[in-house]
């Protein structure tokens, strides 16, 4: 009989079965898993036992099945304390599993007050555009050191070094937060550092966020001109407890940094040692505590979390000598040199593209990207500290002697676990999934970051507000995003507007939807990630602020109307230096998402218990969805602006009434599909939510057809041209290979591949059904154009897995559920059904499952047919015709046949010659004939087309 089984707790959002050292709260939450239990086993009671110091260990007692983020049953934890827990479970039959492994928390310093010294500054002040200044200490340290930690924090970014010896991984520390209202701190362990006698605790300090060029503006000193450290070192020896804070008693001394700024790069000068022990010391000036408060860091910290070697040497046509990694990343370069001479300068400069075989630097606009070592001499690493740029390319000057493995490409990202996995019989498919990946990693540093190369590199809400569901499928991102929604919600205006970019560099907080809407659809997405209802209770606040504020904006018409708005962003058809001249009117997209927000306001209402609150805002939703009906919605479901933006968010989010509606919705929205030839036609509010919105409404085949597109604009031409990151354009690169005409543009942004959390949850079938994945639900989207899949997803109760594969005949599918979950499964052909932990699997008939399209009798049904239209473009671009020449012929046809998408297939010639209107009209006509004669005979009745017989 299989044993129960139980993993280590795990605390709050951080990483499961990891120490914890420096946790943020005097109450961690805790969860488990239930690594294998008997079929049919369910928990129905848990014990936990928490050990502080030498104190007894208490247990407490749980009743029910919850294991996901369960409140701390202990007394609250003072700083720097300590415990121990472990966890069992039982279930009906009363039987107590083992004790899980114990896992160790500790807290941080949890007060501003718990804090001794003060903050120190170099005296005399060293200028932004100096060399980095070092804090350093000596102080002694007795026999026997048991324990040592050291918290500190910086106005400034800081890298720490004991005895010349780096402490801890982390990079960029303390990463960016409002400094004006929060400072992170960060706790290192220095116990097995601090043996007996004579140490130095030296400290580097960066310009960073803190005083280093923000935006396209490039503004610098926005949170203060002086660099300062905060740090309190206390440990244990044979003589007692002993602490070191910082004060007038340090001193301080320059680096072998002379420059450095995140977007320009760093300059070293590599004949000095970096800690530089010889150099001038000079005393320093105490500060003021900090007015903002200090908190541990809930926030995984960034650090290396890959090494890529260069792949090969480019010859520029100019000559230059260029590295390519094979992968666009961001971070920074480690180089090997071994030779070289003393004073001889090499110079790193990075861009994310080429251009006519030239490093394309033009996206990067007002951000140097580049590093510049001066060479000691000596075999030596060159790897900056104080700056982070985004890349592909490597152009390397000043040194000719190198091979493309001496570079090192090192992705710099929060530690993040990553959840996911996908792989399908397409390629382009499976190269898009990683690509959103890189691009999560990539912009997941410190804040949700909307690019990593250029001079901007901001907290962009509507990206994250759109990419929130990816992010947290395929990593466990839920304390990177509570930590950021931190600074949100501090930032929040009066009147319930949020900034556009958190944290807040530019004009302030704004009434703004999609932007503005972060402020509920990102703590709804870490709630329904995580099952944490937490995030609610810290964050219905905000949450409330901004429906309250959109609702007294409005008024009595309950309609989002005027102001500014971003509106459906980078629709493909607006122009270059417009990206917010969408096709859809910004009215009706501000409804909707006020709709949208405010019912899930309700529910986060409900989901606290909160029955009264809920209640109102339901109520609010509904007003708000009858006057968006009422106002832009005809009987029969067409919605003003008539694009699939509008319609898709129309029928994800219910904003439709009677199936007369939602049934005209659908069809208008998949003839839009079939119009654009299956080309993308939505700025990033809408891409997200059209291939869920025509499974909704009966059309799987066409959300397929859309998804595999390689033309642009769509998802995977991308990939056709090479990309390895998601771009912030559906054209980034124009099929020629040269870098889009805008001054906007970025080839590393997240937000265009949030339909990945389709590709996961639709596609691929596996959709949480109730928050922190208690309930799930299994449907997937069957097509002939794909012939497997398989994909996991890890859950807070384990890891769901899904895989099937299709041949002639079946369809063989296998699923397996963790312990914890239930799973509702719907397949094509069998009766939906319920089931439980363990590993289950189908063989379905292929016909079963893909029934195929019948028969082709319009031309709709034309259009919906890969096999038909593919034989159709050939003959239309061998007809000669130049309306039908190039990669966009299909559109020219699908454009063409708009008003006779219902007409019989006998319309054709008249369809695609425009009723003789075009040039070569004859020709394709004569095209036309012969393409139907070839396709109605007995033998292709299969295919598809009638039997003229």
């Amino acid at each position: 009989m299989t044993s129960v089984v139980v993993s280590k707790a795990r605390f709050g959002l951080h990483q499961a079965g990891e120490q914890v050292l420096g946790y943020e709260d005097a109450r961690p939450s805790l969860s488990w898993k239930v690594l294998s239990a008997p079929e049919g086993w369910e928990q129905t009671r848990a014990q936990v036992e928490i050990a502080s110091g030498h104190t007894q260990a208490e247990v407490y007692d749980l009743e029910g099945s919850n294991q996901v983020c369960v409140a701390w049953p202990g007394s609250p934890l003072g700083s720097h304390q300590a415990c121990r827990v472990r966890v069992r479970v039982a279930g009906g039959d009363g039987v107590w599993s083992a004790w899980s492994d114990p896992a160790m928390v500790e807290t941080g310093l949890l007060d501003n007050a718990d804090w001794g010294g003060r903050p120190i500054t170099p005296n005399p002040a060293v200028g932004r555009e100096e060399a980095s200044p070092i804090m350093v200490r000596d102080f002694m340290v007795g026999e026997d050191c048991d324990l040592a930690r050291l918290d500190l924090t910086a106005g400034g970014i800081f890298v720490v070094y004991l005895d010349g010896r780096r402490v801890g991984s982390d990079q960029l520390a303390p990463g960016w937060t409002d400094y004006n209202h929060r400072l992170n701190a960060l706790t290192y362990d220095l116990t097995h550092m601090l043996t007996p006698g004579r140490h130095e605790l030296a400290i580097i300090l960066g310009n960073g966020w803190y005083r280093g060029q923000l935006s396209w503006t490039c503004r610098t000193d926005v949170y203060g001109s002086a660099l300062w450290v905060l740090a309190n070192l206390l440990w244990h020896d044979r003589d007692g407890e002993h602490t070191l804070v910082t004060d007038q008693a340090w001193n301080w001394r320059s680096s072998s940094i002379l420059a450095n700024d995140l977007y320009d790069g760093q300059t070293q000068d590599m004949r000095l040692p970096l800690l530089n022990p010889q150099g001038q010391t000079y005393p320093v000036r105490e500060l003021p505590m900090p007015s903002s408060r200090i908190r541990p860091q809930e926030a995984a910290p960034a650090q290396i979390v890959d090494r890529l070697p260069g792949q090969e040497i480019i010859v520029t046509p100019s000559g230059k000598r260029i590295v390519d990694f094979g992968q666009n990343l961001s971070g920074w370069v480690r180089m090997h040199v071994s030779s070289g001479h003393a004073g001889q300068r090499v110079v790193l400069k990075h861009a994310e593209v080429l251009e006519k075989g030239e490093l394309g630097t033009r996206p990067l606009r007002n951000a140097k990207a580049t590093d510049c070592f001066i060479l000691s001499g000596q075999e030596e690493d060159l790897e900056p500290m104080f700056t982070q740029h985004g890349f592909r390319y490597v152009q390397v000057e000043g040194i000719d002697d190198f091979r493309a493995e001496d570079l090192q490409a090192c992705l710099v990202s929060a530690r993040m676990e990553p959840l996911a996995t996908f792989r399908s019989s397409d390629a382009d498919l499976n190269r898009l999934f990683q690509n959103a990946r890189w691009s999560t990693m990539d912009n997941f540093i410190t804040v949700p970051t909307d690019c990593p190369q250029r001079d901007e590199r901001l907290g962009w809400t509507g990206d994250i507000a759109m990419f929130a569901p990816t992010a947290l499928s395929l990593f466990d991102a839920g304390g990177f995003l509570s930590s950021w929604l931190v600074d949100m919600a501090q930032a929040q205006a009066q009147d319930g507007g949020i900034p556009v970019v958190v944290p807040d560099v530019l004009d302030g907080p704004k009434l703004t939807c999609g932007w503005g809407d972060a402020a509920v659809l990102v703590p709804w997405a870490v709630y329904r990630s995580t099952g944490d209802a937490g995030v609610l209770r810290r964050f219905l606040p905000m949450m409330d602020g901004f429906v309250n504020g959109v609702e007294a904006r409005c008024g009595d018409s309950y309609l989002w109307r005027g102001g500014f708005q971003f509106g459906d962003w980078l629709d493909p058809d607006a122009p270059p230096d417009n990206p917010g001249g969408s096709k859809a009117d910004p009215d009706v997209v501000a409804t909707a998402y006020f709709a949208h927000s405010t019912r899930l306001v309700a529910r986060a209402h409900a989901a606290l218990g909160q029955t009264d609150e809920a209640k109102r805002y339901d109520r609010l939703a509904d007003k708000v969805a009858q006057a968006f009906r009422h106002e832009y919605v005809t009987d029969n479901g067409a919605i003003l602006s008539d694009c699939a933006s509008v319609y898709a968010m129309a029928l994800v989010w219910d904003l439709l009434e009677t199936p007369q509606e939602r049934k005209g919705a659908g069809d208008r929205l998949a003839d839009i599909v079939r119009v654009s030839g299956f080309r993308i036609s939505t700025g990033f509010l809408g891409a997200p939510l059209v291939c869920p919105a025509l499974v909704r409404s009966g059309h799987p085949h066409l959300a397929v057809r859309l998804l595999l597109q390689r033309h642009c604009p769509s998802w995977l031409y991308p990939v056709s041209m090479g990309a390895t990151t998601i771009w912030e354009r559906w054209d980034s690169m124009l099929p020629d290979g040269s870098i889009n005409p805008g001054e906007m543009t970025s080839f590393n942004h997240y937000a265009l591949g949030a339909i990945v959390h389709w590709m996961l949850a639709g596609l691929a079938g596996v959709a949480m059904e109730e928050p922190g994945w208690r309930k799930v639900r299994i449907a997937p989207v069957f097509d002939a154009a794909l012939t497997s899949i398989d994909m996991s997803q890890q859950t807070p109760y384990g890891l769901m897995a899904l895989s099937w594969r299709m041949d002639a005949d079946t369809v063989h599918l296998d699923l397996d559920i963790p312990v914890g979950v239930e799973a509702r499964v719907s397949l094509p052909g069998e009766e939906e059904r319920a089931w439980a932990h363990g590993h289950h699997s189908w063989d379905l008939p292929s016909s079963q499952v893909c029934p195929g399209l019948g028969l082709i009798r319009t031309i709709r049904d034309l259009i919906d047919s890969d096999e038909a239209m593919a034989g159709l473009v050939q003959v239309l671009t061998a007809s000669g015709s130049p309306i039908y020449q190039g990669d966009q012929a299909d559109v020219a046809f699908t454009k063409a046949a708009k008003p006779w998408l219902g007409a019989s297939l006998d319309l054709l010639p008249e369809v695609a010659s425009q009723q003789g209107y075009v040039p070569g009209a004859g020709d394709i006509v004569e095209a036309c004939k012969r393409f139907l004669s070839e396709r109605t005979t007995g033998e292709t009745v299969s295919r598809g087309f009638p039997n003229k017989k």
